[in-house]
């Protein structure tokens, strides 16, 4: 099923031929450095260079026998080498290859995931930037609030973006290690110049000290990065999915000719794309926290981890790179109705500017609990008795005491509310050009 949400181009990545690449790319890159030291012949070099390859299938039918897929794969890269493949994996242990490879495809996947990310904050700004002064309802546990603007809303998300891209480049830095220090970490049988090397080659560091594995706290860390990711993702969505209800259309997600959104009741549009997003973070958490329990292993190597990251890896990856594609599609495409959020601000009847009543009287000299109480009570009867509540507050003789009529139309402008939109703005926009 998971087939369903691969792009083409984060899918291959983690295909198997992609996989046997990465480790022809590291044996090649050993031996290179061992000829260096004068221990492959440069005729045997040539010679590995110019054949080496490997048969999929060819190392799937001897995996099926060895139960080992490392030796299965040494095996039909040496049918094509011929006997000058004896020099290949030398003093090396699997997971020099297998661990160093997975870095350069995890590093591969993160940039990927960067490639998205950086098209998802320019689609954000855009709309930001758009609806910087589309006015629309703050709400605070799904109550009206006080007004903000939409562009304010999507602002917030893009500034969550930029550190997500921060927290992705970090990831980068700390996959991009390798290990070649034989089986237990300790280069018994290799010269610590050719994991330099190699690595060099590969566009890897070594890792200053490692086991038979590298340590699976980096792992994790990469892991979480894409947790995070998605979840924001999924918070994102899920504040569309909340004003599309029908109670609130303020905003819908794209919806397409030909689309249908139920079989039995026509007139649906379902958000059913931000719906799926929740869905699909739930399995990105859920990777994260596998990754995390990978990181106890017994002494210096067990593979208990090695099962859960043929799953997890590939899937948070691709999983990840699929929200991120459908949320720069939904977002650049979304469908905004101003008139109805203006609609929306008004149907709580001026209850949302108590505060700015409270505070006209608290600046007339009144203390702040007689006046909550004075403005309390004017907003409750306008809730329970489905009244006006600049009718109340106007017509009450307390609050009349102390403001005047125009100080009081002032307490209803929602001009205010824009006053300070373009600090926050610049704040967050000044340094991007």
């Amino acid at each position: 099923m998971i087939d369903r949400y691969t792009n083409p181009e984060m899918g291959s990545l983690w295909k198997d031929p992609n996989r046997y690449q990465a480790w022809l790319d590291v044996e090649i890159a050993v031996c290179e450095a061992w000829a260096k030291l004068g221990k492959i012949p440069a005729g045997a070099l040539k010679t590995i260079k110019a054949k080496a390859g490997f048969d999929a299938e060819r190392i799937d039918a001897i995996e099926k026998v060895v139960k080992h897929d490392i030796i299965a794969f040494l095996t039909s890269v040496n049918e094509k080498v011929g006997p000058d493949g004896r020099f290949i994996h030398m003093g090396l242990t699997s997971y020099d290859v297998v661990d160093t490879a997975l870095s350069m495809m995890m590093r591969q996947s993160l940039l990927l995931v960067r490639k998205r990310l950086l098209e998802l904050k320019k689609i954000l700004r855009r709309e930001a930037v758009k609806h910087k002064k589309t006015i629309c309802m703050g709400r605070t546990h799904g109550v009206h609030a006080e007004p903000v603007t939409f562009g304010f809303k999507v602002l917030v998300w893009y500034e969550e973006i930029k550190r997500h891209l921060e927290r992705l480049d970090r990831a980068v830095e700390t996959i991009s290690v390798g290990r070649i220090s034989g089986s237990v970490g300790t280069y018994i049988h290799l010269d610590p110049k050719v994991e330099v090397t190699a690595l060099k080659k590969l566009g890897l560091r070594p890792a200053p000290v490692s086991t038979q594995v590298l340590q699976r706290d980096r792992h994790a860390e990469v892991v979480g990065v894409l947790a995070l990711i998605a979840t924001s993702l999924e918070k994102f969505t899920l504040e569309i999915r909340h004003l599309q209800r029908s109670e609130v259309l303020e905003l819908e997600e794209p919806f397409t000719e030909g689309q249908k959104g139920s079989s039995s009741m026509p007139h649906k549009k379902n958000p059913v794309r931000c719906e799926r997003m929740a869905g699909l973070a739930r399995l990105v958490r859920g990777s994260a926290q596998v990754a995390l329990e990978n990181i106890p292993l017994w002494h210096e190597r067990d593979i208990s981890h090695s099962s859960a990251e043929r799953v997890i890896l590939p899937d948070a990856f691709i999983l990840t790179d699929y929200m991120l594609t459908e949320a720069v599609d939904i977002i650049g495409h979304w469908v905004v109705h101003k008139d109805r959020m203006r609609t929306n601000i008004e149907k709580t009847r001026g209850l949302i500017f108590s505060q700015r009543v409270l505070l006209a009287l608290t600046r007339k000299g009144m203390s702040r609990e007689d006046g909550y109480q004075l403005v309390q009570r004017n907003s409750l009867k306008a809730w329970n008795e489905h009244g006006d509540f600049r009718d109340l507050v106007s017509a009450d003789p307390d609050i009349a005491a102390k403001l005047s009529p125009a100080e009081l139309r002032a307490c209803f402008s929602l001009d205010p509310y824009l006053e300070k939109i373009d600090y926050i703005f610049e704040r967050v926009l000044s340094h991007e050009g």
